[in-house]
């Protein structure tokens, strides 16, 4: 998925989950197998995952709350008067909006595998995009987007899982199968989750209860970690930057707390929070509440 604006968020997949999450609380044992949407510009490759998602829990955790430690000092937004970079001249850019949470997605993953000095940060911004990002980069006009080897790619879990494949890191995606089934399972129900979530926004906040829950049985299936598959992964990136906007605003407007009655829900906020390449995408709270309220129309 990927951002075209402030308030319209694209998605070309079909929702494929049961209507109601209660139904599918118990997670099959058939395989799910996401097909992530191709862009025009660049056919997706076939992921070769890398060994090191299986080390020790302890060494692990230590990777990821230390990895990219250092705050980025991020480069101001490129607007339609901004001269645009050289473009296609070797060197990897990453073009973002700071407050999209698809990129942000992706942004993350380069922090957490320390890729800061290997891809470049290239914010749009989206209220006054300049003309050259659709013309010169990227023609589906939306981020995130990724300028790697004098090509460009987009959709948000594509890159998440491309940038884990083709760059150096921590490896962010399991190697055993019951893991890698799970993980795509979750990854196919992301945005599935997000209408649910938001399609309650102008309604009774308790018809979102269903797709907490089921994030919350999601977070039980395996206990070694706090992870949705025990250790941090590109599945609980996918999902970040969603919650967090949903535990923002639900609790601002609706004085709805997400994590009542949710204890593995809570402790996942909890762990994530010590992320130090995820603490590094975050935003103002205030201001996401305002996005999401201006977003959403919701009459408050």
């Amino acid at each position: 998925m990927s951002y075209s604006s402030f308030t319209t968020a694209s998605s070309s997949s079909p929702l494929t989950y049961p209507r109601k999450f209660s139904d599918s609380i118990s997670f099959s044992n058939k395989f799910v197998l996401i097909r992530f949407p191709k862009t025009h510009i660049l056919s997706s490759t076939k992921i070769q995952q890398k060994p090191g998602f299986g080390r020790s829990k302890a060494a692990h955790f230590t990777t990821m709350a230390t990895t990219g430690s250092n705050q980025e000092v991020l480069p101001p937004a490129f607007t339609s008067t901004s001269d645009p970079p050289p473009v296609f001249d070797g060197n990897t850019r990453l073009y973002i909006s700071y407050q999209c949470p698809y990129a942000q997605r992706v942004w993350i993953t380069r922090n957490v595998k320390g890729l800061q000095e290997k891809i470049q940060l290239v914010p749009i911004d989206l209220k006054d995009r300049p003309s050259w990002y659709k013309e010169k980069v990227y023609p589906d006009n939306k981020v995130p987007s990724l300028e790697h080897n004098n090509k460009v790619i987009g959709e948000s879990l594509d890159l998440i899982k491309y940038i884990d494949s083709q760059f150096k890191g921590p490896s962010l995606f399991p190697d055993d199968p019951a893991r890698i089934e799970f993980a795509e399972e979750l990854l196919s129900q992301s945005g599935s989750v997000h209408k649910s979530v938001t399609s309650s926004f102008k309604g009774e906040v308790e018809e979102s209860g269903a797709a907490f829950d089921y994030i919350e049985t999601a977070l039980s299936k395996f206990e070694d970690g706090p992870f949705f598959l025990g250790q941090f992964s590109l599945v609980d990136i996918a999902y970040a930057p969603f919650i967090e906007r949903y535990q923002l605003f639900l609790l601002d407007v609706k004085k709805y707390d997400i994590t009542e009655g949710r204890p593995k829900l809570k402790a996942w906020i909890e762990e994530i929070n010590k992320i130090e390449g995820y603490r590094q995408t975050r935003n103002d709270p205030k201001e996401l509440v305002e996005s999401y309220k201006k977003r959403f129309l919701v009459q408050v």
